[in-house]
């Protein structure tokens, strides 16, 4: 067992930050990606002798099914009360276009959210995408079609940052 557990403490130190990051695309906040994470770590412990050695993407899958299922669970929230208010950025700084990208993503439906994740953070194909969320590529396709579309809608900023090549990879 001891092993078992050396074996996990490594994966976590070597591969937690990289989790992390891809649970915050998810969830949209930091304590809400850590919570993510964790059940998702949880998860993977119990399984870890099967799964040891190709943990990641079990791991990812987890994050990506826990999320949707998630927002299916629960209804969002429009406010997030916070202790401080933010500083106000400095000029030329691109957080508003962020900002407006990040509200414009927690707008979409959860599969459209999680399509754009795996496509275009994690840089998966349409057909490595649909294996992770248990769907046809052309579901993929789709549902990354209209998702794009939205954003444009949305923020309509983003056609002056994006070319037609960079959307479509």
């Amino acid at each position: 067992m001891a092993e078992v557990d050396r074996e996990f403490t490594a994966f976590v130190n070597e591969r937690g930050a990289a989790l992390l990051r891809v649970a915050y695309a998810l969830a949209g906040n930091q304590h809400a990606a850590e919570d993510l994470l964790q059940n998702a770590l949880a998860k993977a412990y119990a399984r870890w002798p099967r799964i040891r050695g190709d943990a990641e993407p079990y791991v990812k899958r987890i994050l990506y099914h826990d999320q949707v299922s998630g927002w299916r669970r629960r209804a969002r929230r429009a406010e997030v009360p916070v202790a401080d208010l933010p500083e106000r950025p400095a000029a030329g700084d691109d957080s508003d276009l962020r900002l407006l990208l990040r509200d414009a993503l927690r707008a979409l439906p959860p599969r459209q959210r999680a399509v754009l994740t795996l496509r275009y953070l994690e840089d998966l194909s349409v057909e490595q995408t649909a294996a992770m969320l248990g769907c046809r590529p052309g579901t993929v396709a789709s549902q990354s079609a209209k998702a794009l579309a939205r954003l444009r809608q949305l923020v309509p900023a983003l056609d002056e940052l994006t070319t037609p090549a960079e959307v479509t990879r």
